[in-house]
């Protein structure tokens, strides 16, 4: 089991600071590359940019909670949420082991 996860790419969990503007503020965000990778593919689908995507987002957490805590927690739990919807019936790492066997057959 460790293995799957140990022989990750490291691009994946190397963080990146980006800055932005929200409701008129400069500020910025520090996420894993996994994370950012996972925003933009969400802002694609919205047929966003990543900006207007993140700011849009913000905007809906305060309109709905009144005030927007640890925006960064709530990035990465929101791409955890998107990746558990869009998940196919069989994970990843079985298929790529699969293509693997069968090169070697």
């Amino acid at each position: 089991m460790c293995h799957l996860f140990a022989h990750q790419p490291q691009r994946d969990y190397e963080s990146q600071t980006r800055s932005l503007r929200i409701g008129g503020h400069c500020t910025s965000i520090r996420l894993e590359m996994s994370f950012w990778d996972t925003l933009e593919e969400i802002a694609a689908k919205e047929g966003m940019s990543l900006a207007k995507f993140l700011t849009t987002l913000h905007n809906e957490v305060l309109d709905h909670h009144g005030e927007v805590n640890n925006f960064a927690s709530l990035l990465r739990c929101s791409c955890l949420i998107y990746r558990s919807r869009n998940a196919v019936a069989v994970p990843e790492f079985h298929r790529n082991e699969a293509a693997i066997l069968d090169a070697a057959e």
